[in-house]
């Protein structure tokens, strides 16, 4: 004990080793932290990824079906009618 104090030396004792642990566990609170932040940011790109293939999904089969109608809106009697007359 370096300075005499009214304060019980077993008080200042458990203090400083309160402080300590705290400093001690310091680093490994802030790695934590940063690893759930990481995770976090991780799951977020996974799932916007996984999100953004469904929507191309999506516009894929509406352009496939705007295709498939476009060929079905053809006038096929006059293009038979046509075809008929060019090899009779």
């Amino acid at each position: 004990m370096a300075f005499p104090t009214a304060v019980n030396s077993q008080i200042t004792d458990s203090v400083s080793q309160v402080n300590t642990k705290v400093l001690g566990d310091a680093p490994a609170l802030a790695t934590g932290n940063f690893m759930i932040a990481t995770s976090q940011a991780l799951s977020n790109a996974a799932h916007n990824a996984t999100s953004g293939q469904q929507n191309n999904g999506i516009t894929a089969q509406a352009a496939l079906v705007q295709g498939v109608n476009t060929l079905f809106s053809v006038d096929t009697a006059a293009t038979a009618t046509a075809t008929h007359k060019i090899f009779r």
